[in-house]
């Protein structure tokens, strides 16, 4: 075995592999590895790849429905959307490599999670992302704001998928790790979906797409460890992004797909081929051999050590039906993408890799994965906060100024600077762009449709995980309800600090348990997602941020709700019960200066109850425009509604027996404005009440000003600048410095 490297401690520890990991490799081998089989360990058994601190946890949640067809542990989850079509969608995380290197990181977080998806068989047909940044007055936060959003909108946008909604956030949390996480949705025939799993002695090995160079070595290995000052020097473990390379690559492997030729696929995502070959051959109970010479490279003189750990973009390793090789091979040459036989399928259950007719590494293919480390990591429980009484807080300024403020903060104000920099109409089939509630997107050519969100709120995490988890999945359950969309399922973006620290584990504890019940309660299982821990740099870790993306039906596109006001003389509901809960409220942060109290708990009951409710109410036409409550309550979402059309509205009537600012800025749950005709809103309201649903009549839809009462009028114009020009002039005023 060739070894011409020695294998020391320091060595070891730069592989990010502790004292006792390495104890458990030579116990498994019994023998000292080779460098390229530290490597290979190094990749199979850091955090990213071998969730080894959480996937004990992750066992608990929900994956099951009579809907879905794969759950986690494939590239992606699937799940039936009838008519014999399913769905195949994931989320992942590229914080690391975005902080280093803003476009590539975000570039090829895109890229990847769309290999997720098509890998499967399925054509992408829309992204999301959720990001996360620092304090607007950090000097890195405008490059990082920059490079982020031109590195998902170049590769989404040459790609040819409409990126069609997302979240974007700014805390000094994440001054030191901003957050990237990507989300794809495709479609395929609910009977031709394509697995990872290798079947079948003998079978050729094909490597596929773009040349392998020496980029994104070590990048899973990164994103599996904290940063420190000299995180800059990591610059060359971020991949690059080809997005052209990777239509090609989309177009060939779809084509191939309908030859009958594919018997198992996996996308060179992490860890790239070292992680690709192990995965499938361990998934089908076979072993892998591999002969390095025969795997295209673009740079000379690669050693086996990096042609196993690159991570360069646009590549597939695919296991083949022998007999469809030439024709296989002649799709891809037509496409002008690499397609070489590096290896076959074995009955060894051995992960063998070959250089220069020397044997590299020589592994048992079960153990790299199965045999990872597994902790059961010790945490502990986040102190509850108190609840705020609203009567306790004096309000530093009346309500109509306070709402004016509000929706020119960073958080609340306009996202438009930044998905106008992205396609969202390319393909044809977007029939709600973003900035609303939930995207949706027709499915072929109707009248079904899809409606997809991803959300979080991570200040609620922060405060009580586990009503935090719960709040994430309901608001995205709610986001696909607001528009008129049945939820289906979801996926999820883990992200979180050092899982070594017990109260930054305790958290992700806490929020796996509130999700996991969320879930199960609103029939929402959890088929994919991805876990990104050691978000921190130089002790100071993220809040944690269990991003939730969300995918439903719409039985007919035609029939959705929209968050703005339509029609003067409407009449506005307010539906669900409000107790004016202000505790982590963007009012008592961004108003009143403070960051506490207990967030507002999530009645899982009601969020089911009423989220039917209104959903019904949309099917049946009876709707003209729907807004869910979340970030700063009901006064946030009647300015949200009016901004939309430029319609005001009067608010004649708020919920009793609180101050007003509690019942307009408190962030209570399973909450929907809904503005429906004049001649319907009585029998609406005696419908909820027969159904045990909080109903209450606030005001009607007209005018140019939206008058709150006790207040001086508000201008909707007047609003809608203020909320417009946050982000554009930050971005103008920043990059003139």
């Amino acid at each position: 075995m060739k070894n011409d490297i020695a294998i020391t401690p320091e060595l070891v520890a730069q592989h990010g592999l502790k004292p006792d990991e390495y104890q458990r490799i030579l116990d498994l081998i019994g023998r000292t590895p080779t460098f390229t089989e530290l490597g290979i360990f190094s990749a199979m058994w850091n955090e990213h790849c071998s969730y080894k601190s959480s996937r004990l946890h992750l066992k608990t949640l929900p994956t099951k429905a009579p809907w879905v067809i794969q759950g986690p542990g494939e590239n992606a989850g699937v799940i039936d959307i009838g008519d014999g079509m399913a769905c195949i969608f994931k989320m992942e995380s590229h914080n690391h490599p975005s902080f280093i290197e803003p476009y590539q990181g975000a570039t090829t977080g895109v890229g990847g999670i769309l290999r997720d998806v098509f890998t499967m068989g399925a054509r992408p047909i829309a992204c999301l992302n959720a990001l996360r940044f620092g304090d607007p007055s950090h000097p890195k936060v405008h490059h990082l704001v920059s490079g982020v959003v031109a590195g998902i909108g170049g590769y989404g946008n040459s790609f040819g998928v409409p990126t069609v909604g997302g979240q974007t956030g700014f805390h000094t949390r994440y001054d030191g790790n901003n957050l990237v996480n990507a989300m794809a949705v495709g479609i395929a025939k609910a009977d031709e979906i394509f697995y990872a799993k290798a079947t079948g002695v003998g079978n050729p090995i094909v490597y596929l797409g773009s040349k392998t160079g020496r980029d994104g070595i070590h990048g899973a290995t990164m994103a599996s460890a904290e940063f420190d000052d000299a995180s800059e020097e990591k610059r060359p473990t971020v991949q690059v992004g080809d997005p052209f390379a990777e239509k090609l690559l989309l177009e060939a492997c779809l084509e191939l797909m309908r030859t009958g030729s594919v018997i198992a696929i996996q996308d060179m995502g992490a860890a790239g081929l070292t992680c690709s070959a192990v995965e499938m051959g361990a998934k089908g109970d076979l072993g892998i051999e591999l002969d390095l010479e025969k795997v295209p490279c673009r740079e000379e003189g690669m050693s086996a050590y990096e042609m196993m750990l690159s991570e360069s973009q646009e590549r597939m390793l695919m296991v083949l039906d022998p007999a469809r090789e030439k024709e296989a091979e002649a799709i891809f040459r037509k496409w002008g993408l690499d397609f070489a036989v590096i290896g076959k399928t074995t009955d060894t259950l051995r992960f063998v890799v070959k250089h220069h007719g020397e044997v590299m590494a020589d592994l048992p293919i079960k153990e790299l994965g199965d045999e990872a480390p597994l902790y059961d990591r010790p945490w502990v429980e986040t102190p509850r906060q108190q609840r705020i009484a609203a009567e306790t807080i004096t309000p530093p300024m009346n309500n109509a100024d306070a709402l004016k403020k509000l929706v020119a903060t960073p958080d609340l104000c306009s996202k438009r600077w930044i998905w106008e920099q992205y396609d969202h109409l390319i393909l044809g089939n977007t029939v709600a762009a973003p900035g609303g509630d939930a995207a949706i997107v027709r499915v072929e050519d109707g009248p079904k449709g899809l409606a997809l969100t991803a959300d979080v709120t991570p200040r609620y995490c922060e405060a009580d995980p586990f009503e935090g988890g719960k709040q994430a999945v309901a608001e995205a359950w709610r986001n696909i309800t607001a528009v008129g969309g049945q939820p289906l399922a979801l996926t999820d973006n883990l992200n979180f600090g050092n899982p070594e620290r017990p109260e930054i584990m305790g958290q992700f504890v806490g929020c796996i348990k509130g999700i996991g019940e969320a879930a199960r309660a609103l029939d929402f299982p959890i088929v994919s997602g991805n876990v990104s821990l050691y978000n921190e740099t130089n002790g100071r870790g993220i809040l944690p941020t269990p991003t939730i993306g969300g995918v439903g039906t719409v039985k007919d596109v035609e029939v959705h709700a929209v968050a703005a006001f339509r029609k003067d003389g409407d009449v506005i509901l307010l539906i669900g019960d409000t107790q004016g809960w202000l505790g982590q409220s963007v009012w008592l942060r961004d108003i009143c200066g403070r960051e506490e109290g207990a967030p507002p708990p999530v009645d899982l009951a009601a969020e089911r109850r009423n989220g039917d409710f209104v959903r019904g109410l949309i099917q049946a036409k009876r709707t003209a425009s729907v807004h869910d409550c979340s970030d700063g309550g009901l006064g946030i979402a009647l300015a949200e509604m009016a901004m939309a059309s430029g319609k005001g509205a009067t608010i004649e009537t708020l919920p009793a027996n609180m101050p007003a600012h509690a019942a307009l800025f408190g962030e209570d749950q399973a909450r929907y404005v809904v503005a429906v005709a004049a001649s319907d809103a009585n029998a609406i309201l005696a419908e909820a009440k027969a159904a045990g649903v909080p109903a209450l009549r606030l005001g009607l839809v007209g005018g140019t000003a939206l008058t709150l009462p006790g207040e001086a009028p508000i201008s909707v114009a007047e609003l809608k600048t203020a909320h417009e020009g946050w982000l554009p002039t930050y971005m103008a005023a920043q990059a003139g410095n």
